[in-house]
């Protein structure tokens, strides 16, 4: 590989592996966000596969890659990769080899790794119980097995799969500063089509969504600078009653909060694994793209 001291921005996945299975299993990764991130690229590589893009299982274990981080240097290889997301069965091609991992596939484990070591190296840990809870809290249930078999992968790898992304999001939590809102419920809209319907429950939807920027007591707006007065000021509204035509309106509102939101968390972690990127280097021979 010829020598390259520049420093690349890598293709962004969520929660860092590039496979469905990884975008699927750790939907919740979005809340671990998208690892975009810059890896020193050096050479000239000492790992060389001859060309090779496909390997026997006895070449399963040997360097494909190395990475530095935090002073140390570390091998990787096309059975780390492929294990990090799918089962090797999966990954056997019909002619009993496997596919070596291309570039960006080692980029995306070389990356989750360092994420991983430096919640490590900050004291963060997941118990068996937290990866339940994480498990259940994104897809519904902690049943291993039955989520691995929707995306091709074993009990081991799903729940290996699923640590990584829990350990991934308690480290988040702790670096991202900014509070995202729950993600609001759209109004359910009046039976008969007509937006002008007015009821007590689009009145108590718009309340909820507003906080203090209603007052109860007084059943009226508690102040008019509010972004949901501003919103919704053409709008009769009471306690009692409003349209769904209003609680749509409210919901816009909450919705771009909710945006706006996310957005800047999800700036924050990328700036943060960057951080963390800036200060690695990595080597990787000829693979495929």
């Amino acid at each position: 590989m010829a020598e390259e001291n520049t420093t690349i921005e890598t293709s962004p996945h969520k929660g860092g592996l590039p496979t469905p299975a990884w975008a699927a299993i750790a939907v919740a990764a979005l809340i671990v966000g998208a690892l975009v991130g810059h890896f020193a690229f050096r050479g000239e590589s000492s790992v060389s596969l001859n060309g090779e893009t496909t390997c026997t299982e006895d070449k399963l274990d040997d360097t494909i890659a190395t990475y530095t981080y935090g002073g140390e240097t570390y091998k990787v290889t096309s059975r780390d990769v492929i294990v990090a997301s799918s089962s090797l069965d999966s990954a056997k091609n019909d002619d009993d080899t496997y596919n070596v991992p291309t570039a960006d596939d080692v980029v995306s484990y070389a990356r989750n790794q360092i994420v991983l070591k430096a919640a490590a190296d900050e004291g963060y840990s997941v118990t068996d119980d937290d990866v339940s809870t994480y498990a259940n809290d994104t897809l519904g249930t902690d049943d291993y097995a039955t989520i691995g078999s929707n995306y091709n992968l074993d009990e081991d790898t799903t729940k290996t799969i699923l640590t990584d992304a829990a350990l991934m999001k308690k480290l988040r939590d702790a670096k991202v500063t900014t509070t995202i809102p729950d993600a609001p419920t759209a109004p359910t809209a009046p039976s008969d089509g007509n937006t002008d319907t007015a009821s007590s429950d689009y009145a108590q939807y718009i309340i909820a969504l507003a906080g203090d920027e209603w007052d109860a007591t007084n059943n009226t707006w508690a102040s008019t600078d509010g972004t949901y007065y501003t919103a919704l000021s053409s709008y009769s509204i009471s306690n009692d009653s409003a349209t769904y035509e209003a609680a749509e309106a409210a919901y816009y509102v909450a919705y771009s909060e909710y945006q706006t939101a996310s957005s800047e968390a999800s700036t924050e972690w990328t700036d943060y694994v960057n951080t963390l990127l800036s200060n690695a280097t990595i080597q990787i021979g000829s693979l495929a793209v």
